[in-house]
């Protein structure tokens, strides 16, 4: 009788991206490099610019050999487990994100979770969260915090909610952490100093990691003081009621 092998499945690599347009290598260990070079299936967000990026970590990777499947707001649930069809064959997966850490404020998250469903193995890579180098930096509690991801858009309602998120803090001596689209930066923090408490702290941290790097923690009451242009660059905002 013939005995077959069950194929060991492969795994599926959660590889972080730079969080703005500097070289990979100055803020990703050379692991990542690796996993690039011996990785051609990945799930990727935007195609052109997750090849640029593999491109800048491996430019003699044959790019026609790539397979991407693209994870977006357009791909329905109904796909997702294709793209960890390689897994069973044997065959690694990279998850990329488009800045950052992957599965972290980013749509990511669904195939990680299908992935543990299917029982493959989730490796996660070292790289740079500006989720976490904004706590680390801001002086605020880094023992308790909360990302918060959107606020609401309408000012009513944005007013409410960080009115609630100071209460929490409040409470809770939690840290309430939170992003806007990067257009809309200044007019956010002015909404911020104009809600809160005026000695609530805020911390700004924008462009992390870049030459641009901006990290200011202030109590409202000095923000609305202070003059910073944040229009269009990556920004965490972290708010804090002691």
């Amino acid at each position: 009788m013939t005995e077959f092998k069950s194929v060991q499945k492969g795994k599926l690599y959660l590889i972080p991206t730079t969080l703005g347009d500097n070289a990979p290598l100055e803020v990703l260990p050379i692991s990542v490099k690796k996993v690039i070079e011996d990785t051609r299936f990945y799930i990727v967000e935007n195609e052109k610019s997750a090849r640029r990026f593999i491109k800048k970590i491996s430019p003699k990777k044959q790019q026609s050999l790539l397979e991407l499947f693209l994870l977006n707001k357009f791909t329905q649930p109904i796909e997702l487990p294709e793209f960890l069809e390689p897994c069973n064959r044997g065959i690694d997966v990279g998850l990329l994100s488009e800045a950052g850490c992957p599965a972290v404020a980013d749509p990511g998250a669904e195939i990680v979770k299908l992935a543990h469903e299917k029982d493959i193995r989730v490796v996660p890579l070292v790289g740079p969260s500006s989720i976490l180098m904004a706590i680390m930096s801001s002086g605020l509690n880094g023992q308790s915090f909360s990302f918060n991801g959107y606020l609401p858009i309408d000012k009513n309602e944005r007013k409410k909610e960080l009115k609630r998120l100071e209460r929490l803090s409040f409470e809770r001596d939690q840290s309430q952490i939170f992003i806007e689209t990067p257009y809309r930066n200044n007019n956010l923090l002015e909404d911020i100093t104009k809600t809160v408490s005026a000695e609530t702290k805020i911390c700004v941290a924008c462009d992390l990691t870049l030459p641009t790097e901006f990290i200011k923690t202030l109590p409202a009451s000095q923000w609305a003081k202070k003059k910073v242009d944040l229009h269009k660059r990556p920004t965490i905002f972290i708010i804090h009621k002691s």
